[in-house]
């Protein structure tokens, strides 16, 4: 899976049309074949058909199939993002990750997220038979039997997991955390009337469940930017004709667009598109930066750095046994919990002596994480063979699979041991200060 944050934005810059047709209510139908909600609208001389679909559901991919193989449209529009594309149609999606250099630049907790989506989504989907994203495989395999554009007008996904997690409070963030773990290990089963009532939300808030509902901030960064986002793209790819609005007088046909969304996303999506005059250039510009980063939690890092080695310096004026005592008290409290951490991942017994060397350090020095060396160890040691990353998307799906395959063990290794330091830090750092109070 791709982790990479690709832009989905062009240098082009439109202007608001003059008019756009709003959508009405005689607009909305269900349609009595396809059973799925259907929405018509026309801006810039373009006719947009919104389906709204949910992203496991066999009646959705099916009413996808007859809509974009009926010959009717010029080009297809998905709720896909470059990458998420790229990852979905590539023979190679799982074998391709290379677990040293995702660990090595820091980014094993996004693709820990990524996988948690996967599982969650895979969960659902093999009660019933139907690959996750079935719907979007169909719309893009008829824009290709067609010969017609297929436009990728969704967020890159890491981009928004990064908005989404900046969007909450930071002690909110293990709630969001959690929902992820949950949705990725539970072994509920769900029935298709729920998989069908996915089409009243998103995929992404699904996974959060009530987390989502009860946080305005975090629904702001999964599903509200998201609608804006696919309306500027949409925008972007199907720009104003010369000429006017055509098919308003009956002088030109419009241009068709089939949009294949989740069907959270049509209500939102309908509003954003009808209505906007800013131009869709700047828009997504703006929604694809990079969230800003607080500065005080950069600084929390250092400032422990100082004051455990004031802590020390103390110690050792006051006397040598203290100084080695209070030293003693740092390695072994962060290195043992940060040791449990890669014990608790089933880490190698080479990855636990590691952690063990590597967290006092690690915790003095905020530029690298105990977990960045364990994990670069684990993967050293026992690097995952074609056949794990083969069977990654199956194993992903239980508990036990994150355990069992050697491309998640190093995940958890990482995360794992980054936690047991972090608890360290904080336990150790109480326990020198009591030593010399």
């Amino acid at each position: 899976m791709s982790t990479s944050t690709e832009s989905t934005s062009t240098d082009v810059e439109l202007t608001a049309a003059a008019s756009a047709v709003p959508a009405t209510p005689a607009d909305t139908e269900k349609n009595a074949s396809l059973e799925q909600p259907v929405r018509t609208l026309r801006r810039d001389g373009t006719e947009y058909t919104l389906i709204g679909t949910a992203h496991v559901s066999r009646a959705s991919a099916d009413a996808v199939a007859e809509l974009a193989q009926s010959g009717r449209f010029d080009a297809i529009a998905v709720e896909l993002c470059p990458a998420r594309f790229e990852a979905m149609t590539s023979e190679r999606k799982w074998t391709d990750l290379d677990l040293y250099r995702i660990v090595r630049e820091g980014k094993a907790g996004l693709v820990m997220a990524n996988l948690a989506l996967s599982a969650y989504q895979r969960r659902i989907a093999e009660q019933f038979g139907i690959e996750p994203g079935a719907e979007m495989r169909a719309a893009a395999t008829a824009a290709a039997e067609q010969n017609i554009p297929l436009q990728l007008i969704d967020r890159d996904l890491a981009l928004t997991l990064r908005r989404s997690y900046a969007s909450v409070p930071w002690y909110k963030r293990m709630y969001l955390m959690a929902g992820l773990a949950l949705g990725m290990v539970s072994s509920d089963e769900i029935d298709e009337e729920a998989i069908e009532r996915l089409k009243e939300g998103d995929i992404l808030e699904s996974t959060f469940t009530e987390f989502a509902q009860q946080s305005p901030e975090l629904f702001e960064a999964l599903i509200r930017e998201r609608d804006r986002y696919m309306a500027a793209r949409l925008r972007q790819e199907n720009p104003p004709v010369d000429d006017g609005e055509p098919g308003n007088d009956g002088s030109a046909e419009p241009r068709r667009v089939l949009v294949v969304i989740g069907a959270g996303h049509m209500e939102g999506l309908v509003d954003h598109l009808g209505e906007s005059e800013e131009s869709p250039a700047a828009e997504c510009a703006a929604l694809e930066a990079s969230p800003p980063r607080a500065r005080w939690p950069r600084i929390i890092p250092w400032a422990i750095m100082v004051l455990v080695l004031a802590g020390f310096a103390i110690g050792f004026s006051r006397s040598p046994e203290l100084g080695w005592q209070l030293v003693l008290i740092w390695v072994a409290i962060n290195g043992g919990l940060a040791a449990v951490g890669a014990l608790i991942a089933r880490g190698h017994p080479l990855t636990v002596l590691s952690a063990i060397v590597a967290a006092p350090l690690t915790s003095l020095n905020p530029t690298i994480a105990a977990g960045m060396v364990t994990g670069l160890v684990e993967s050293w040691l026992r690097k995952p063979r074609i056949a794990d990353l083969e069977r990654l998307h199956l194993d992903i799906v239980t508990a036990a699979g994150w355990w069992r395959n050697p491309a998640t063990r190093i995940l958890l290794v990482f995360f794992f041991s980054n936690l047991g330091s972090a608890i360290g830090t904080w336990v150790a750092g109480f326990k020198i200060f009591e030593a010399l109070s």
